[in-house]
């Protein structure tokens, strides 16, 4: 029993005129014909009475026809789930994340999902250097990253700038200040990525320390935020920074977070992209992006992708 031959069976069933069935499938008239004999055999039964003038559904007929009807439905909607499952797979947006985003990439995923009902959001980890490759390569549609940067096949798009707070020990006299200024620090070692995994984050406190005054106390290595934050919690008084979004979802017991200044250290947050117009999805991450971001004073020449 073939599909074709139910809906042949159906069509000349609600016409009860062969030559009108016809013209409903865009076949020829004895190409109904041929199946639906075809079928009466299969099935051992008539399914139509038929005469030079009239056309009539048999017991047996009036019996197929609603599970002729059901099967045909079935298969519609399978059809239609499947198209929709491929429309939404093709919709998908693979982004490459940055460490430290927090609340910041909360606010993306909020607003990337106000704004579609199918399409999916998956995220990717990876180095900084395997995520711009996999947006070139067209493996991921964008990433977010952190830092100023250039490169002559990839579109930066800038988003939001976030400040580096202190992590210093609870218990600490700086800890009982509103903001710390970074001079005060001067005696505390630091604890710090090396700068061959984050360069752009060791190069902004290295410097931002030289402006006050002072090449940091090196401390042992920035390792993890768990042990990082656990050490200088509990361990020789040390001190470190996070950006202010990711410090804003860390209370940890024993360690208390302090805006700096003097000065302020911030980092500039952007989506690496392919140059061109963006497919309907990216767009549409773009857009959440932006509101994530908030008004952003130079960020407008950006906003001509969209």
């Amino acid at each position: 029993m073939e599909l074709r031959q139910l809906r042949y069976f159906v069509t000349v069933a609600e016409e009860l005129h062969f030559g009108r069935a016809a013209e409903r499938l865009h076949i020829v008239q004895s190409a109904v014909s041929q199946q639906l004999r075809r079928l009466e055999r299969e099935l051992g039964a008539e399914l139509f009475t038929r005469t030079t003038r009239v056309v009539r559904l048999t017991e047996a007929g009036n019996l197929l026809l609603p599970y002729a009807r059901e099967v045909l439905a079935l298969t519609a909607r399978a059809r239609q789930d499947i198209d929709g499952l491929r429309t939404e797979q093709a919709a998908t947006v693979r982004l490459g994340t940055s460490s430290g985003l927090g609340a910041r990439l909360d606010a993306v995923l909020t607003a990337y999902g106000r704004r579609t009902g199918h399409a999916r959001l998956e995220l990717v980890t990876g180095s900084t250097a395997e995520r711009l490759a996999q947006v070139r390569s067209g493996d991921l549609d964008g990433a977010l990253l952190r830092g100023e940067r250039t490169d002559p096949g990839l579109e930066f798009l800038p988003l939001w700038q976030d400040a580096l707070v202190v992590a210093l020990p609870a218990g600490h006299q700086l800890a009982a200040s509103r903001t710390v200024a970074l001079a005060r620090l001067a005696e505390l070692p630091l604890r710090l990525c090396t700068r061959s995994r984050n360069p752009a984050l060791h190069d902004l406190v290295m410097r931002s320390c030289r402006t006050a005054g002072y090449t940091p106390v090196p401390g042992p290595e920035f390792t993890n935020d768990q042990d990082t934050l656990a050490a200088i919690g509990h361990g020789a008084p040390s001190w470190t920074v996070f950006y202010a979004p990711q410090a804003d979802q860390l209370p940890v017991p024993g360690v208390a977070f302090r805006p700096l200044s003097d000065p302020t250290p911030a980092l500039r947050t952007c989506l690496a992209v392919r140059p061109g117009p963006p497919r309907a999805a990216l767009r549409t991450l773009i857009e959440a992006c932006y509101e994530a971001a908030g008004p952003q004073d130079d960020a407008g020449r950006a906003r001509d992708i969209l």
